[in-house]
């Protein structure tokens, strides 16, 4: 299986400045939490992310601890970027991976310290078989950690040209305030948060959204459908093979609640008279903030991963629809 990138593949796709940095990202990004493992079928990953690149995604988020198992996800990337994209194709790309939470035994595999971060970076690019990520994030924050220590180290990979960029993941709002101002004053600018934020998740607007904008930082929401609530999946019931019905997955029966979808069948009446899918105006109601620098998507196949990209189409909301949307949310 030999891949040529298409050489329209920046034609169709909106970039964003990441917050007040020279950094520009994909309106969509792809994420590569789950469906890349080595419980899932290599080829349909590649496949996926072959696409992905073919429509101008050229940001691809993992962790250190993505799978199942943890750490496979980036391997299977490395082996992707190994067989396909050769050449100067790197250099079109942004990898961002994180360290956070539990990878190895021990004390020292786990949360934000010093030790763990440094040694999470150099596994991550050693399973993808790269010299450097472009982003390095702290995947949560540590309460037993000073935050100061969490984010030298961070600053430390930068200056040791690991990382490009930092950004922090899962930090509320008064602590990614404190962590942008260390990393401010260490030289090494926090460029992105990633939080988990969708329609149905939305305590980023509780002062999140502000501390980022006031200093100057982008955002890349994960999660944005929900863990596919926010789909036509879901609308007559839990079907075989989706990640409620997934004893790996994340997603669990029992949050598939009746009220949670009468909300869904409703958003879905609003998404079709706009000619759109559930998943394409979820995608679309976040990305009209523009304090949202890029939406990361997860897909199980190209099919799905062309869906959401449908989504760029039409990003615009009408008032009235705004207000509809408001009134089903609650």
């Amino acid at each position: 299986m030999s891949y040529d990138p298409s050489s329209g593949r920046y034609d169709t796709m909106q970039y964003n400045r990441c917050g007040k940095s020279g950094l520009m990202l994909p309106a969509i990004s792809l994420g590569l939490w789950h469906n890349f493992g080595s419980v899932d079928v290599f080829e349909n990953g590649r496949a996926i992310v072959h696409r992905a690149f073919d429509h101008g995604i050229t940001h691809f988020d993992l962790a250190n601890n993505y799978g199942p198992l943890p750490g496979s996800a980036e391997e299977n990337f490395g082996i992707i970027l190994k067989k396909d994209f050769g050449g100067n194709l790197r250099d079109e790309m942004i990898i961002s991976s994180k360290a956070g939470y539990l990878m190895w035994p021990g004390p020292y595999g786990n949360w934000g310290s010093r030790k763990y971060l440094i040694a999470s970076c150099e596994q991550s690019l050693r399973r993808m078989q790269i010299d450097y990520v472009d982003i390095f994030y702290s995947h949560r924050p540590d309460p037993d950690t000073d935050i100061e220590e969490t984010m030298g180290a961070l600053d430390y990979l930068v200056r040791q040209g690991k990382a490009l960029y930092v950004g922090i993941s899962n930090y509320p709002a008064k602590q990614a305030a404190k962590a942008i101002e260390i990393l401010k004053r260490l030289g090494t600018p926090c460029v992105i948060h990633q939080p988990k934020y969708s329609m149905l998740e939305r305590w980023v607007e509780n002062g999140l959204l502000d501390v980022l904008e006031e200093n100057g930082v982008g955002c890349i929401p994960f999660s944005p459908l929900a863990q596919g609530l926010l789909t036509d999946r879901y609308l007559k019931g839990i079907p075989e093979g989706s990640r409620a019905a997934n004893t790996h997955g994340f997603l669990k029966k029992d949050e598939i609640t009746e009220e949670k979808l009468a909300i869904i069948k409703a958003l879905n009446e609003i998404a079709q008279e706009r000619s759109q899918s559930l998943a394409q105006m979820a995608i679309a109601w976040l990305l009209k903030d523009k304090r949202i620098t890029s939406v990361l998507i997860g897909a199980s196949s190209v099919a799905q991963l062309d869906n959401n990209l449908g989504a760029l189409g039409n990003l615009k909301f009408e008032k009235e629809e705004l207000e509809r949307i408001e009134k089903v949310l609650g």
